[in-house]
């Protein structure tokens, strides 16, 4: 029998087990290291995103502040889903709200990815030296980073040298995740983001085969989550991921009907919804945790990460509501019958 008092780390991975039976499921947020809280602002009027990146210190503040500020039971690595990009001797950089730009050179060459990541790796290490609850390490799926570095009308027009450039991304995104794997994360997300500009047949072809080479090639839980997960969840299941990240349009009881109970779901709030005032936050949370009450393998998150300008007390509000959910160690998991 647990103690009635369970600890962040191991709700969290009891729940990426499928074995958080008792008490509250955890929550986190996707983006919730960044734009939204006033701290991270005050760090970013000193110091440019390409600085914030590339300095272990600067890395580990970062990261943290969610935990000191929203009280969340998981952090993910502050980091750029690009950052896999400079491995393959592309330049990145972050010209104002613009959003990223990456030029590419005309041939792309496999560079070693403790070298060129090693900021990374530290600031893993600095971060796991005090930090109380588990690490989330991360990646982008191929697909999403290609479209990045060349766009997805070049999918089309140079089919073979996609695939080729698909597989270069996988290649280096499997030892950057063995990386930082060594270096202490407790859990993997792969984000791709891009998934839902692709038709089924489409991301079975250009994107589902090199994320199973990512999830079948990671020695720890591994969360997948692209955008249209709700229409993509047998492709999804194929991967054989820990667990499925899903987007907001589909009520999470109706995906839970869709996806074996050994393996987790995550999700799946419309971020937008907190934009809304605070007692409709708690409704809209307590409807969804309602649905999922006493599903062992539920992690509350939103459909798709923060927004830049969601107000702070709004997000504490969405945290707060799930961190004081009463959910009782005898009622099984039985989600509501589809109508």
């Amino acid at each position: 029998m647990l103690s009635s008092t369970v600890s962040s780390a191991s709700r969290f991975s009891r729940a990426l087990h499928c074995e958080n039976f008792e008490g509250r499921p955890p929550v986190w947020i996707m983006r919730q290291a960044g734009r939204t809280l006033p701290d991270y602002q005050a760090i970013r009027t000193k110091h440019t995103l390409e600085e914030m990146f590339h300095r272990p210190e600067l890395i580990y503040e970062i990261t943290k502040l969610p935990l000191d500020i929203l009280g969340v039971d998981a952090a993910i690595l502050f980091a750029d889903i690009l950052h896999i990009c400079l491995t393959l001797g592309c330049d990145v950089t972050f010209p104002g709200k613009r959003g990223p730009l990456v030029t590419c050179p005309d041939h792309f060459i496999a560079l070693d990815v403790e070298e060129k990541l090693g900021f990374v790796r530290d600031g893993i290490r600095l971060l796991k030296q005090d930090l109380e609850v588990p690490l989330i390490g991360f990646c982008g799926g191929p697909y999403t980073v290609l479209t990045y570095m060349k766009g997805k009308r070049w999918l089309y027009s140079h089919p073979k040298e996609a695939k080729e450039l698909l597989q270069q991304i996988t290649d280096q995104s499997i030892a950057y995740l063995k990386m930082q794997i060594e270096a202490g994360v407790d859990a993997i997300q792969i984000f791709e983001s891009s998934a839902n500009t692709l038709s089924r047949q489409d991301f079975c072809h250009f994107a589902l085969p090199y994320l199973k080479q990512i999830v079948s090639s990671v020695d720890l839980p591994v969360i997948l989550y692209a955008r249209g997960s709700c229409h993509l969840v047998s492709e999804l299941l194929s991967a054989q991921p820990s667990a499925l990240s899903f987007d907001s349009f589909r009520p999470l009881y109706e995906m839970r009907q869709k996806v074996p109970t050994t393996i987790a779901i995550q999700g799946n709030l419309d971020p937008e919804l907190l934009y809304a005032p605070p007692a409709t936050i708690r409704r809209e949370t307590e409807k969804l945790l309602k649905s999922m009450q006493g599903d062992p393998g539920f992690i509350v998150n939103l459909g798709q990460g923060l927004l830049p300008d969601i107000p702070l007390d709004h997000i504490k509000c969405f945290i707060d509501t799930v961190k004081g959910f009463p959910r009782k160690n005898d009622i099984a998991f039985s989600p509501p019958v589809m109508g």
